[in-house]
């Protein structure tokens, strides 16, 4: 596996107000994802057609994230990187607007899917970026802080919607993030560097970045760890009913997103030096979380702690992961990370079905017992890629380095 050397030129300080572009950038795309689901009355109303198929907009958008990444990722990785990044953000302002705009449910949906389509080649590209702008004993601090607007999102996502939804409706919730967006062009043009694409030679099929050791491991770790966040996730209202939290929806998950941030500032300080370790102990914790779960569910006192503790060992998941996918794809980092975005996806669109099964069949009490299963085979995965993918020791500076950088 061939790697570039460090640019001499690289900062010794981080370029926080570039590396908040890419923030907010990962904060619109999940808010642009997520905000159909506090706006669902609203949107069936105005377009006349039936809760369900207003859901159906957060699905068409992850359809688009899947089938898109990888044709999108490597048919652009011959541009400057600065022109993909705008790529992605013009194509929310566009089809946020088209959807602010639209009478017509088909023409809706299209616009969902595509906007996925743009929110997939952010993802691909984002972490690689973040680590392009610094040295490469900084990657992981980089990485941490262009991650922070997931949590940030995740947590305010559904209830920003829906408080701005009542307050001005959804067609113009819709429109106040496109002018969000127009706001982060400007910032990029400002604040974040342009880089030349990957050279040709150095550009490796997605076969060849498959089949680099470390790869797969790290697939699957994420693909386990995010089936077994998202079963919890995804069903958290149901979850938390029996402890007498039906209610309190809303404060379970901004003591989740709270932590999580506090998860995200502890890994920036641990993913140098500490990657596997870090990555072992946040499975670890989420695990033994899964099964006070289990035993004690139902005590409110209990659903509150857990949650703490599974947002700070979950607010570093996303830097961790791709930090240990993009070291062992080397050259091929940025294709490898499009594969993460379809494994990320995949298991969140897989964690619903599961969820949903296991509710239907068995109640909430079957939630803890499916995710112990799940993370302590990520657990194994992540304890025996020990070679490659999950490596012990500091990270070594020469194997973090983003082709080109």
């Amino acid at each position: 596996m061939t790697t570039s050397l460090p640019s001499p030129a690289a900062p010794e300080r981080l370029p926080v107000g570039a590396l908040l572009a890419l923030a907010m950038t990962g904060f619109l795309c999940i808010v642009t994802e997520t905000l159909p689901a506090g706006l669902l009355p609203l949107i069936s109303e105005g377009l006349a057609i039936s809760p369900s198929m207003a859901g159906q907009m957060v699905t068409a958008y992850a359809l688009g994230s899947v089938l898109a990444v990888i044709p999108m990722t490597i048919a652009t990785r011959g541009w400057r990187r600065r022109n993909v990044l705008l790529l992605t953000i013009v194509g929310f302002l566009l089809f946020n607007s088209i959807t602010a705009l639209s009478s017509h449910y088909g023409v809706t949906l299209v616009a969902r899917f595509f906007a996925g389509v743009s929110a997939g080649l952010a993802w691909s590209l984002l972490a690689g970026y973040a680590r392009r702008m610094v040295a490469p004993q900084q990657q992981g601090k980089a990485l941490a802080l262009a991650m922070v607007g997931t949590p940030i999102a995740l947590s305010l996502g559904v209830p920003l919607g829906t408080w701005l939804g009542g307050l001005v409706g959804w067609r113009s919730t819709f429109g106040l993030i496109s002018a969000l967006t127009l706001a982060l062009i400007v910032w990029v043009l400002v604040k974040v560097p342009d880089y030349p694409p990957q050279p040709a030679h150095q550009r490796r099929s997605l076969r060849a970045v498959l089949t680099t050791p470390g790869v797969r491991p790290v697939l699957a770790v994420v693909i386990s760890w995010m089936l077994a966040h998202n079963i919890l996730y995804t069903y958290i209202a149901p979850f938390v009913a029996p402890a007498g939290l039906a209610e309190r929806v809303d404060l379970v998950l901004l003591v989740f997103g709270i932590f999580a941030l506090a998860g995200i500032w502890m890994t920036a300080r641990l993913v140098e030096p500490l990657l596997r370790v870090t990555t072992l102990v946040s499975l670890a914790t989420f695990a033994l979380v899964s099964l006070v779960f289990g035993v004690l569910g139902s005590v409110p006192e209990v659903i509150y702690l857990g949650v703490a503790v599974w947002g700070l060992s979950f607010g570093g998941a996303a830097t961790l992961l791709q930090t240990a996918l993009a070291d062992a794809a080397g050259d091929g980092a940025d294709v490898a990370l499009s594969l993460n975005v379809v494994a990320w996806n995949s298991a969140i669109a897989g964690s619903g079905v599961a969820g949903g099964v296991l509710l239907d069949r068995w109640g909430v009490e079957a939630f803890p017992w499916a995710m112990l299963v799940l993370l302590g085979l990520a657990f194994a995965i992540a304890r025996g890629a020990r070679a490659h993918g999950f490596t012990p020791g500091p990270r070594r500076a020469e194997a973090g380095v983003v082709a080109g950088h």
